[in-house]
């Protein structure tokens, strides 16, 4: 008669450290949080060797944190023979600055919606325009193809700036929406709207306004 088979050990599943850690019915705990980055270096830290002193003696005398005096420095360096005009709508709640030229190249539109709203504007890359508040304030309009978005303030109706059909990828100024003192010359050019094609594929400069 043949021996009779041992009965064979049943293996237990092997659980997790994680899981063993737990508690019974407890969930097992959440991994640790990925450390925080290290924090950007201070001025002191910077090797600013020679231009130091200088460097501690600008931000003392124009009264700027260290990020503040190398956005004024960067501003005025990368936006040489450009001015800072600063604007907004009728009632306020819409603010911005746009980096442009003391001369205004405007363009005086007649397509059906610009012509309805005396839409003149000029344009600048995206990357000279900052909205300084009320991004809530603000509601669009598109028709057509929906390429151009026609931003205006909700409160008071007023259209301070937008983004063209002809240049998505910038923005179009309303000069009329600018506050005083830095606009010194204007020229106006119209433009042929209702032919927008035409216009478009006719005029050599607007498509690359909003370049940088």
């Amino acid at each position: 008669m043949a021996p009779a088979s041992k009965p064979s050990a049943k293996r237990r599943p092997q659980s997790s450290p994680r899981a063993q850690e737990a508690g019974p019915g407890e969930p097992p705990p959440e991994p640790p949080l990925p450390p925080p980055p290290p924090a950007a270096p201070s001025a002191s830290e910077l090797d600013l060797g020679e231009q130091r002193e200088r460097w501690e003696t600008f931000q003392k005398r124009q009264r700027l944190s260290f990020e503040g005096a190398a956005k004024l420095l960067l501003d005025t360096y990368e936006y040489q023979g450009l001015v800072k005009h600063t604007g907004g709508c009728h009632c306020g709640a819409v603010r911005f600055e746009v980096w442009a030229s003391a001369d205004l190249h405007i363009f005086d539109c007649n397509c059906s919606i610009c012509k309805k709203k005396q839409n003149r504007h000029f344009i600048v890359p995206a990357s000279r325009f900052k909205l300084l508040k009320g991004a809530e304030s603000i509601t669009t309009y598109t028709f057509n193809t929906h390429k151009a978005q026609h931003t205006f303030c909700k409160r008071c109706g007023v259209q301070s700036f937008y983004s063209p059909r002809s240049n998505p990828g910038g923005f179009g100024i309303a000069p009329h929406c600018l506050d005083e003192g830095t606009v010194r010359s204007v020229v106006v050019e119209e433009f042929n709207g209702s032919d927008w094609e035409k216009a478009m594929k006719e005029h050599k400069t607007i498509k690359s306004m909003s370049k940088e």
